[in-house]
Protein backbone atom coordinates (compact mmCIF):
# COMPACT_ATOMS: atom_id res chain seq x y z
CA UNK A 1 0.00 0.00 0.00
CA UNK A 2 1.71 3.30 -0.86
CA UNK A 3 2.30 6.07 1.72
CA UNK A 4 -0.24 8.38 2.74
CA UNK A 5 0.21 12.03 1.72
CA UNK A 6 -0.03 15.45 4.46
CA UNK A 7 -1.70 17.91 3.15
CA UNK A 8 1.21 20.86 2.86
CA UNK A 9 -1.23 23.79 3.53
CA UNK A 10 -2.51 22.42 6.89
CA UNK A 11 0.82 21.09 8.07
CA UNK A 12 1.75 24.98 7.57
CA UNK A 13 -0.95 26.25 9.21
CA UNK A 14 -1.80 23.48 12.37
CA UNK A 15 0.50 22.80 15.49
CA UNK A 16 -0.14 20.31 17.78
CA UNK A 17 0.17 20.50 21.56
CA UNK A 18 2.16 17.99 23.75
CA UNK A 19 -1.02 16.77 24.75
CA UNK A 20 -1.95 16.17 21.33
CA UNK A 21 -4.46 18.62 20.55
CA UNK A 22 -4.39 20.51 17.20
CA UNK A 23 -3.88 24.47 17.27
CA UNK A 24 -4.80 27.48 15.05
CA UNK A 25 -4.95 30.29 14.30
CA UNK A 26 -8.94 32.40 14.73
CA UNK A 27 -9.91 33.78 10.98
CA UNK A 28 -10.73 37.10 10.25
CA UNK A 29 -7.77 38.84 11.86
CA UNK A 30 -5.51 40.05 9.30
CA UNK A 31 -8.31 42.06 7.04
CA UNK A 32 -9.37 45.75 8.33
CA UNK A 33 -7.15 46.44 11.51
CA UNK A 34 -7.59 49.61 11.56
CA UNK A 35 -10.81 49.02 12.23
CA UNK A 36 -10.55 46.66 15.62
CA UNK A 37 -9.33 47.15 18.84
CA UNK A 38 -5.77 47.00 20.12
CA UNK A 39 -7.05 43.51 22.15
CA UNK A 40 -8.63 42.09 19.26
CA UNK A 41 -5.80 42.67 16.95
CA UNK A 42 -3.92 40.88 19.68
CA UNK A 43 -5.60 38.14 20.13
CA UNK A 44 -4.89 37.35 16.44
CA UNK A 45 -1.58 36.34 17.59
CA UNK A 46 -2.89 33.57 20.16
CA UNK A 47 -2.98 30.18 18.96
CA UNK A 48 -6.37 28.72 20.18
CA UNK A 49 -7.42 24.78 20.08
CA UNK A 50 -9.12 23.42 17.34
CA UNK A 51 -12.61 21.93 17.62
CA UNK A 52 -13.24 18.35 18.34
CA UNK A 53 -15.32 17.53 15.26
CA UNK A 54 -12.43 19.33 13.09
CA UNK A 55 -9.43 17.56 15.45
CA UNK A 56 -10.98 14.20 13.34
CA UNK A 57 -10.67 16.19 10.01
CA UNK A 58 -7.31 17.11 10.53
CA UNK A 59 -6.13 13.99 11.49
CA UNK A 60 -7.24 12.80 8.01
CA UNK A 61 -5.31 15.88 6.54
CA UNK A 62 -1.96 15.26 8.11
CA UNK A 63 -1.85 11.06 8.93
CA UNK A 64 1.79 11.33 10.04
CA UNK A 65 1.18 13.87 12.42
CA UNK A 66 2.57 12.74 16.26
CA UNK A 67 -1.06 13.76 17.69
CA UNK A 68 -2.04 10.34 15.54
CA UNK A 69 0.02 7.90 17.82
Amino acid sequence: MPKMKTHRGAAKRIKITGSGKYTSRKGSISHRKTRKSKAANAAGDEMFVVAKPNQVRLSRLMPYAKANR
